[in-house]
């Protein structure tokens, strides 16, 4: 019997990307799975950043199936940067990525189950930035903490675990030379590349693991590069 068969499986932003890929490898491996997205579809369709919505489909899913295996909480929070991004826009930012998880999770930890799991999708924005990304960036960096205060405070209840992808791809599209050769190792990531991640934490393979982030970006955040190395310059305004 495959290890997730009739386990219960949460996944929020599963309609698309990351969630998508990840939902769809659970329910191959024969979980039942509950997604909660913005996007129209036949899940439940609601705002992660909108409480109430939150605690619908919390009550849906404990009222279906009594209990939950693993949370995967993945809705991206919105990118706007120092220049343009309102004070309310910022507060949605932290609302979808950070108030979100903490809410459900908080929602949910009376119902899990036995050898139960936790996954928070992070982003290598938690550790690096570009200019003008800090709505997204703080929210991300916010979601890599809670990770390992969850993890304490759910020891024994849950393993809790973060992931932080690099660049994936999720429109399909095949990046080659320099896109691809900036990474390590030779190429943009995938959702699959994330969603096997989020699987393996959950497992029981991953059973002494817990309040851990792992990364996955194809060792780009690892690659030092200095003005003039390998062909690169620092251009100048």
């Amino acid at each position: 019997m495959k290890e997730f068969q009739d386990k219960v499986a949460v996944v929020t932003g599963g309609a698309h990307g990351i969630g998508l890929e990840t939902a769809r490898r659970f329910r191959e491996e024969g979980a039942r799975v509950f997604v909660i997205d913005t996007a129209p579809g036949p899940h439940f369709v609601g705002d992660v950043a909108d409480k109430e919505a939150l605690e619908r489909f919390a009550a849906q899913v404990v009222g279906e199936c009594g209990r939950v295996d693993y949370i995967v909480n993945n809705a991206p929070p919105p990118m706007a940067g120092l220049d343009a991004c309102s004070y309310e826009e910022f507060c949605r930012a932290l609302a979808v990525g950070v108030a979100a998880p903490f809410y459900l999770c908080k929602l949910l930890a009376p119902h899990l189950a036995a050898g139960a799991a936790v996954v928070n999708i992070s982003s290598t924005r938690d550790r690096m930035s570009q200019a003008q990304t800090e709505s997204y960036t703080a929210a991300k960096g916010g979601i890599a903490a809670l990770t390992h205060a969850l993890a304490a405070s759910l020891a024994g209840r849950a393993r809790v675990n973060s992931i932080s992808p690099g660049w994936i791809e999720t429109n399909g599209r095949t990046y080659t030379g320099a896109d691809a050769a900036q990474q390590p190792a030779g190429r943009v990531g995938t959702p699959a590349d994330i969603a096997e991640t989020v699987l393996f934490l959950c497992s029981s393979k991953a059973g002494f693991i817990t309040g851990e982030n792992i990364c996955i970006d194809g060792g780009m955040t690892h690659r030092m590069i200095y003005h003039g190395d390998e062909g690169w310059t620092l251009g100048r305004a």
